[in-house]
This record gives C-alpha cells, structure tokens and sequence, in this order.
C-alpha cells in the first residue's frame, strides 16, 4: 500500500517554494488564498471564504462523530528584503517569507489532502488558513467578522516552525508559550528654546532620558521577579539633526510590553504611564500616554495539551519536547485560544543557518519538516476524531 502522505511530499515542497517566491504581506495574501481554496475544493473539501478579508476555512466532515476541531495556519508575508540566494528567492523587493508561514500554509495543505484522501476519523475538522498574523490583527478580525460562530469548535490548535529544534522533533508544553504583544507610546511637551539657553526653555529630551533609563525599574522593582516580562522603547523621534543648537518642543517615544499573565500585563500599562506623567511632573511638562493592547499572550490549554502529545508521541516518539522555553513574541493565535481550548505546538526547523533566525533577511523553511508535520497535523485529527475522543490516555 502507498503512503499518500510520502507520495505527496515532492508535490508540498514545490508548493512550499512557490509560496516562498510569492511572498504577500498580511490582508494582501490574494494569490495564496486563491491557491488555498483551489486545493482544497480539488481535496472535495467545502470552502468558505472572505473572513479576515483574504481568510480560508476548509470544512472536513466523515463520519457521524460530534466533535469539532480547529487547525490553523497563518499565510502572510513580512515587509522585509530577503538577502539570500536561492532559486525560489522572492521575486518581490521588501517582501519575505521571512518567518515560514509558506511553510505552515504548506503543511495544512498537506494535511488536508491526506485526511480527504483517508477519511480515517469520524467527526469534522476546519482547516483555518490566517491571513495577516504579523500584527496586522488577521485572527481578530476572524474572530469580530464570525469565525467561531459559522464553524464552532470544541478545540483549536496551532503549529510554528522553531529554529533549533531537528526537522523529526516536537515542542508540546502545557502552559504559557507566547507573551502579549502590547504597544505604547509617550510623548513629552515641553518648551522649546535655544540649545545654549536651556533654563529659557523646558527640556522634554532630558525628561525623555530619564523616563528611558528609568523604564527598566518597572521590571526589576515592581513586577514579581518570578514573573517574566519585557518593558522595551524602540521609537525616538526628538528634533532635527540639521538643528544641534535647537532644544525641541516634543519629544515622541515609543516601544513594545511583553508579558504573560493578566496582572502583569495590567501592571505594565499602568507603570509606563505612571512614571511617563512621574517625570514629566519632575521636568514641569507634560506627557501624553497610550497604550495600545494589540495581542493577549497565547496560553496551551490542559486538556488540548494533553491531545496534542498524545498525537506527536506517536509520529516523533522519544523526540517529542514536553519542557521547552515560552517566547516572549507574540502570536494572534491567542484569539482563537480565546474562544476554545487551544495548543500551539512547535515543529522543528533545523539548526538556524548563518543565524538566520524567524525575521531575518537570510531564513527560510526547511523542507526537510514537512513531512514530518503533516504527519502530526494527520494524526491529531484521526486521534481527535477517533470515536472515542474523551479518552486522552
């Protein structure tokens, strides 16, 4: 008997690499999404699209089990040159696939192909196919346009690829895996006047320096030190150049928080924003603060942890990871972990050539990893949708 999942392996990488040549960045993702929905109406698996704007969700249903799941998989590109040469380099400048979601996309469709094929479980399987998940809000936007509501599932799981990790290796942890992805911003005004003549003036730069250099207080001073987090600026926008001798009127300051429990990331927001109006206070100026709450951190559900082990035990064995570091990136997943229990696996990628890490102009998807993930997606579903899914032993 053939294997219709090694059978459809040099078919995958073909598609993977043209993925890859045709990077399209979050809500732009046309060509994928057509490419998407072609495959699995091929499949005979039902098509819904429009959710999210360029979204996918292929519907699976045999058998007359009752059970429903979600796999997800996210389609979008990021805005970013790729520097490396390879035969199926991106054909567009300052677009990449720089984070392998070709490759993701790749394995969702792998895995579907194989299910229609086998028709080896009993109950219904949505596969989600995500556009824009590098902060342009595509799982939220799923979500607010209806996604649970249309498809409602009793568990959801998501897949990333991970550098470091072997090809036929897997990451299954319960608990937090990805921080919250939150923005803010300061600005500070204050009274602009002569570079020599600064006591004519009130300097928001100074303020803003001791705001920065202050920042890192609310880390090691205010959150519990068993709790991680990250308080970083990475926008300052302060006078001009051309003008050494003017002290501006504005300075704009802007950056990222990370944590990955509730508190903490409440604490965060209102410790920026106190010791932004501290010091302004301080200076005699004022300050203007927003935070942005963007991502919720992605948190692996018990029970959905325990299901998702169960199938990677069988495809990786004595390579499947139970103990493996969270993140501090974040992931939109953690809307659809929001709206039913939810597991976010990591897939092994191999070592990170010339350090060629997620968002760096020189990485890429390892082919070597696809089979080994559809595999898993596969047997997730079959295991899920077994017929005697309450069983987790």
């Amino acid at each position: 008997m053939t294997d219709p999942i090694l059978d459809d392996i040099a078919f995958l990488t073909a598609l993977r690499r043209d993925l890859h040549a045709h990077p399209e960045l979050g809500f732009e993702e046309t060509r994928t999404s057509d490419i998407v929905a072609k495959l699995l109406e091929e499949a005979g698996i039902t098509i819904h699209r429009g959710l999210g704007g360029t979204g996918v969700v292929g519907t699976l249903q045999i058998g007359n089990g009752t059970r429903t799941i979600g796999l997800r998989a996210d389609m979008d590109a990021l805005a970013m040159p790729e520097m490396a040469d390879r035969p199926y380099k991106s054909k567009f400048a300052g677009k990449m696939h720089a984070c392998g979601h070709d490759g993701h996309t790749t394995l969702l469709l792998g895995a579907a192909r194989a299910l229609a094929k086998s028709r080896n479980f009993s109950g219904t399987v949505h596969f989600i196919f995500q556009p824009a998940e590098e902060g342009r809000g595509g799982a939220k936007r799923m979500v607010e346009e209806g996604l649970f509501n249309l498809f409602p599932c009793d568990a959801v799981y998501g897949l990333h690829n991970m550098p470091g990790l072997d090809p036929d290796e897997i990451a299954v942890v319960e608990g937090p895996q990805l921080a919250s992805s939150d923005s803010w911003r300061v600005t500070f005004r204050g009274t602009g006047t002569h570079g020599a003549k600064p006591h004519l003036g009130k300097d928001p730069v100074t303020a803003a320096a001791t705001f920065i250099a202050s920042l890192q207080t609310i880390i090691g001073r205010v959150v519990d030190p068993l709790q991680p987090a990250v308080v970083s600026a990475c926008s300052l926008q302060a006078g001009d150049p051309k003008a050494l001798n003017v002290i501006p009127d504005i300075v704009e300051i802007g950056g990222t928080a990370r944590a990955y429990t509730p508190h903490v990331r409440d604490q965060l927001e209102q410790e920026i924003g106190r010791l932004a109006q501290g010091t302004a206070m301080m200076y005699g100026i004022a300050a203007e603060y927003d935070f942005i709450r963007r991502i919720p951190p992605v948190v692996n559900n018990a029970d959905a942890t325990a299901r998702a082990l169960r199938a990677a035990q069988d495809v990786f064995g004595s390579k499947v990871r139970t103990s493996f570091p969270p993140s501090t990136a974040g992931d939109d997943f953690a809307f659809f972990a929001g709206e039913a229990p939810g597991c976010y696996v990591w897939l092994g990628n191999g070592p990170a050539v010339d350090g060629a890490l997620h968002h760096n102009t020189a990485y890429d998807f390892n082919d070597d990893a696809i089979e080994h993930g559809v595999r898993f997606w596969t047997r997730l579903v079959e295991q899920e949708l077994s017929g005697d899914h309450d069983a987790i032993a």
